[in-house]
């Protein structure tokens, strides 16, 4: 390998010719817009026009001009693509927006002029847009509502005006034509007073689906009278008061009809406060249907008045609260929905929560302190729903004395707890419908029938809870039982026998991840009804028709990721008529002339199959990696010749590939440096780009890069070693060829714990040297923002990079964000190949 610094000849060669001949990705660069979608959407960014750029078609209905020189629109501005249904100009520069300037677009229904410091706007500016339903004049220099042209937008549904100079809330009278209006945002703006009359304009109409959002404002009082007969879908009110004294000012909301209310701070906020007796006592004369309290600091020992004004309240929210218990309930509360997220709660508060007897739904669900659970529920009749879900539970006696009383109890979720030990004693909730489990360790299923009183129960999740299956009555007395997951678990002799005998009503068994090498014989008899069966992801060899033959209804099957080489042409066979999906990828498929009539079948039921890029041969060797679907099934007539032929050919290769094995690296790595520019013609790239990454970001890279990307409009396809390297094969060959042979681009996320990975240094000087031998810029570097900088100076070479190439930065706000989000699609989509179903389902 050579040594970071020193350049190979060949090297030197290849750079001259760079030099010398323009890359294609030069040639890209040279293009103004960047087709996203064919003929239907177009990103024209940072361009300095002075019209819609030539290049865009008619026909286009999505229009990104945003970051662009546009400074002003005349009239008929946007007379050449008639078609638009959403246009973006973000950040234009616009200053004056003349009229009739979209005259022509009837179509828009999306208008986005974000961070325009607007200063003229035409009394008809926005005159043609007659289906328009979203307008974002956020950060456009507003201060006055009575100046905006907007009240012939009578289709209007969503208007942000956020982060703006708007002073006062007085609502010119124009409002009550926007009969459509659904959505108004005046967050971050600069009003301090509401007086009566300033929502008068809300009054003449019935307003049951607007919502309108006042957080991050600076109010100081809001005079009693001015929502007095307002009717609202939803008010937004966080971190809408200067400080804590103004928070009385809810006193005027007196006579507001909402359906949901929402009062409290966001959890970075800086001005966050401290929860005081009597904060929510201007509430009282509010009514409304649910409301939802977030992200109050600290609370006082005392939340006896937390209540006090909403125990009439149908659904009560508190999210994201260091309240440690339960405020005093008010006597005759008519709370029938109860959710508490986020909260400090070490114990289920289940005695005073059992004073809300109309409750009939409860949430407590992802408090990280809430441990115990000693208390018990008391006579709650109507109480049907309890979450209990992603807490730290772990107590015993489960389920009956935790429940007195409560018969009607229909779905009961405790999973992604601790651990729960269960005595079988479901008396108290027997009528029990939906029963969820799943990641929680339980003692106790497994050994002895549990659920033997459960006869209603139609859903049981215990996936994932450390259960062993020794007892062949584990689910007996599930009679009714429709849904059964218990993936990741094990059977006793990692093997099914006759355990689901009494399933009979069974429609869905998920046993995948089971380590399961057997089926018996009679196991499926009583599951006439299966309709899907997902036993991938275990060791069983075989697909024994005698075992799959009773399951008659089923429309799914996944046997995927086993360890199956053919199945009998018999199992094909009882393979039902209402099979609609079969996955039987990821196996150890025998590509041989012996299983001619199963490869003849492989090809036959294209339809049928799932995943069929996943089925690939496994062996003989010469035919390894190639897709089953692929097989010339015509190569099996052979002459003896042939045979002979084929036979020392097969010694041969097996001395080759012994030494290429041995030297395997070497000759690779030389074959890669020698040869990059002909392997880089003559592959298929699978991936948009290939990921190098310390597996310390690995948080980072899932949430802000790879879901973003290939959950996105176009969808990307990402490499990453922990997900797409193949199982068994070397680190660098994987590195390699999964890597950076099979990929467009290649990633870097640099961070301080990649400097100091030696794995993330040997694949980013792969990554140059590749780069080099193909001609192409390929390396899209992403610094974060908390990188050791004089850890990043001691990395010459990386310093170096960085210094002579442009990359981007993550930084942790909106702008920056757009920006960068912006730029990295605009490298990937270049030389990106979009086929006929790709294009078809943008």
């Amino acid at each position: 390998m050579p040594t970071r610094g020193a350049l190979h000849p060949w090297t030197l060669l290849v750079l001259l010719q760079l030099v010398l001949v323009p890359s294609e990705l030069a040639g890209c660069l040279l293009n103004s817009c960047l087709e996203v979608i064919p003929n239907k959407t177009f990103r024209c960014v940072g361009l300095n026009v002075s019209g819609v750029p030539a290049e865009v078609p008619n026909i286009t209905q999505n229009l990104d001009l945003s970051f662009s020189n546009l400074k002003s629109l005349q009239s008929n501005y946007f007379s050449s693509v008639p078609e638009l249904q959403l246009l973006d100009l973000t950040r234009c520069h616009l200053h004056t927006i003349e009229d009739n300037s979209f005259k022509d677009l009837h179509k828009l229904s999306t208008l986005i002029l974000t961070a325009n410091s607007l200063q003229y706007l035409g009394t008809a500016a926005f005159h043609g847009l007659t289906s328009l339903k979203k307008l974002v004049l956020v950060e456009t220099n507003t201060a006055s509502l009575t100046d905006l042209p907007i009240e012939h937008l009578h289709t209007l549904q969503e208007l942000n005006l956020g982060h703006n100079n708007i002073a006062s809330l007085k609502l010119p009278k124009y409002f009550t034509n926007l009969t459509s209006l659904r959505h108004l945002n005046f967050r971050s703006n600069k009003i301090t007073y509401i007086s009566k009359g300033d929502l008068d304009a809300l009054k003449e109409v019935n307003r049951l689906n607007l919502t309108l959002v006042l957080s991050l404002n600076d109010i100081k009082h809001i005079e009693p009278g001015s929502f007095a007969k307002i009717h609202l879908g939803e008010l937004v009110l966080r971190s809408s008061f200067e400080n804590l004294y103004a928070m009385p000012s809810l006193e005027g909301l007196i006579g507001l009809q909402v359906s949901r209310l929402v009062v409290g701070e966001f959890s970075d906020s800086e001005r966050q406060l401290d929860f005081e007796s009597g904060l929510l006592s201007g509430l009282c004369r509010v009514q409304m249907q649910e409301f939802v309290l977030i992200s109050f600091r600290n609370f006082e020992e005392k939340t006896d008045t937390l209540l006090n004004c909403i125990g009439n309240v149908s659904s009560i929210r508190l999210v994201d609260l260091q309240l440690e218990e339960v405020s005093e309930v008010p006597m005759f509360s008519q709370v029938k929905q109860l959710e508490c997220k986020k909260c400090k709660l070490k114990e289920v508060p289940a005695r005073k929560l059992s004073l809300f007897k109309e409750l009939r739904v409860l949430r407590i669900t992802k408090s990280k302190h809430l441990n115990s659970f000693q208390q018990k529920f008391e006579s709650l009749s109507n109480l049907e729903v309890i979450d209990l879900s992603e807490n730290r539970l772990s107590f015993s006696g489960c389920c009956s004395h935790q429940f007195h009383k409560c018969q009607n109890l229909k779905h009961l979720n405790l999973s992604f707890n601790s651990d729960i030990r269960m005595n079988g004693d479901f008396t108290n909730i027997k009528n029990l419908l939906y029963l969820d489990l799943q990641h929680t360790k339980l003692f106790g299923p497994g050994s002895y029938p549990v659920f033997l009183s459960l006869q209603k129960l139609i859903y049981l999740d215990i996936s994932h809870t450390s259960i062993f299956v020794k007892s062949q009555c584990t689910f007996c007395g599930l009679n009714s039982l429709q849904v059964l997951k218990m993936a990741g678990n094990s059977f006793e002799n990692n093997k099914l026998a006759n355990n689901f005998k009494n399933l009979s009503h069974l429609h869905s068994l998920d046993i995948s991840s089971c380590k399961l090498v057997q089926v018996d014989k009679g196991t499926f008899n009583a599951l006439s009804e299966l309709k899907e069966l997902n036993i991938s992801n275990n060791k069983l060899l075989s697909f024994d028709p005698v075992v799959y033959k009773p399951l008659q209804a089923l429309t799914v099957l996944d046997f995927s990721n086993n360890r199956l080489s053919v199945p009998l042409d018999s199992a094909l066979e009882v393979l039902p008529d209402s099979l609609a999906l079969l996955d039987i990828s990821q196996n150890v498929f025998e590509c041989s002339c012996v299983y001619l009539n199963f490869l003849k079948w492989i090809k036959k039921k294209q339809e049928l199959l799932q995943n069929k890029e996943l089925m690939i041969c496994h062996t003989p060797a010469s035919m390894k990696n190639m897709s089953l679907s692929s097989f010339d099934v015509s190569s099996c007539q052979l002459k003896a010749s042939t045979v002979a032929f084929s036979v020392i050919m097969l010694l041969a290769a097996v001395v080759i590939l012994f030494l290429i094995y041995k030297y395997y690296f070497q000759i690779y790595y030389s074959l890669v440096l020698l040869t990059g520019c002909k392997h880089s013609a003559e592959r298929g790239d699978t991936y948009d780009a290939f990921v190098i990454h310390s597996s310390k970001d690995q948080e980072w890279v899932i949430k802000e890069l790879v879901e973003p990307l290939e959950g996105g409009k176009p969808p990307f396809q990402l490499c990453l070693y922990y997900r797409d390297f193949l199982p068994g094969v070397p680190i660098v060959t994987n590195i390699i060829q999964e890597g950076f042979l099979s990929s467009r681009n290649v990633i870097a996320v640099i961070s301080t714990d990649f400097l100091e990975s030696k794995w993330c240094s040997f694949e980013f000087d792969i990554a140059q040297s590749w780069q080099l031998v193909e001609g192409k810029a390929g390396i899209i570097m992403i610094v974060l923002e908390e990188v050791n900088k004089a850890l990043l100076r001691q990395r010459l070479g990386l310093s170096r990079y960085l210094r002579r190439n442009t990359y981007l930065e993550w930084k942790n706000n909106e702008i920056s964000r757009h920006i960068f989000w912006r730029q990295l699609t605009e490298v990937l989509l270049e030389g990106k190949k979009w086929n006929h179903e790709q294009v078809k389902l943008m």
